[in-house]
């Protein structure tokens, strides 16, 4: 069985890597996971300086998931390629570094340092970022705006630039389209849903920034309609994410469209989850006398 998958150039082992933000730098779960098993480690958002992200309390459990607003907390790039880098070359796994940003310049200036780094194979662009030359609207909320940072994003990425989607949009085939015609290599997506939860005895919302990021298994049956809505609208490849608890959900991911998929919240539930998608996709791939694991990238139609 072959499930070596080949995006933009760059070949990874088997389609699964980490949803960044879930799995720190790789080092958290290093104990839990033979990261040489992983198609990829995806790290959490590095920005051009350091962040502290936002007040707590910002994690709160919701059925079928949890709603997020931690703010993007990193130590900057400078710390990211001294300590995290090092860390990930010593395994047999690609590297994608997800950055974050504040303006384009912001993000520009990540792109650029990792531009020399040979150990990064690609790039994911988070694009759910508030723009604050635009009233704090995310990058990813307007074609316009998507299309802008991607093609000057793409002026100094010397590695393969996937576009991180939001689905806090009226139509994702738009901004997969405008991701496409700016020069992005892939398309990830989903990234988070907005959320809210109040604590109705308190009387108060429950994340101190009121409205937060959900994600988890509930968010799985939107995230599959999207991928395969922008995978029918695209030829870049697609990496699929969005409620990926077990080894079915990520082949239903495979057979809507996705290339690869990342597992993001599961990883706070069962550390092991990505390992056991690993052996599960093989297993069905057996079960099924499947010999390429390209013959089921959207064999849904």
């Amino acid at each position: 069985m072959n499930t070596q998958v080949n995006i933009a150039g760059v070949t990874f082992k088997n389609p699964v890597m980490t949803a960044s933000g879930t799995f720190g730098s790789g080092m958290e779960y290093g104990e839990f996971v033979d990261l040489n098993k992983l198609g990829a480690v995806v790290t959490k958002g590095v920005s051009n300086v350091p962040w502290p992200g936002n007040p707590t309390p910002r994690v709160a459990e919701v059925y079928g998931g949890m709603l997020n607003a931690i703010g993007l907390q990193n130590p900057g790039i400078d710390v990211f390629m001294k300590r995290d880098i090092p860390f990930l070359k010593q395994y047999d796994t690609r590297i994608i570094v997800n950055v974050c940003g504040k303006s384009v310049r912001d993000y520009a200036e990540v792109v650029e340092k990792l531009s020399d780094e040979p150990a990064v194979a690609m790039l994911e662009i988070n694009v759910s970022c508030p723009n604050v030359k635009e009233g704090a609207i995310a990058f990813g909320q307007k074609a316009e705006a998507l299309y802008g940072i991607t093609s000057e994003l793409k002026k100094y990425a010397k590695q393969p630039v996937i576009m991180k989607l939001s689905p806090n949009v009226t139509d994702i085939k738009e901004m997969a389209r405008a991701a496409e015609a700016a020069g992005a290599d892939a398309i990830s997506l989903i990234n988070t849903l907005t959320g809210m939860k109040i604590d109705i005895n308190k009387r108060s919302f429950v994340l101190a920034n009121r409205t937060g990021g959900m994600s988890g298994p509930a968010i799985k049956p939107i995230a599959v309609r999207m991928v395969y809505e922008a995978s029918h609208e695209v030829k870049i490849p697609v990496i699929g994410m969005g409620g990926i608890a077990n080894a079915e959900d990520a082949i239903e991911f495979i057979l809507a469209g996705a290339s690869a998929v990342s597992i993001g919240a599961m990883n706070f539930v069962n550390p092991y989850v990505t390992e056991e998608v690993v052996s599960g996709i093989e297993a069905y791939m057996e079960k099924y006398g499947v010999e390429n694991i390209a013959d089921l990238v959207g064999a849904v139609l």
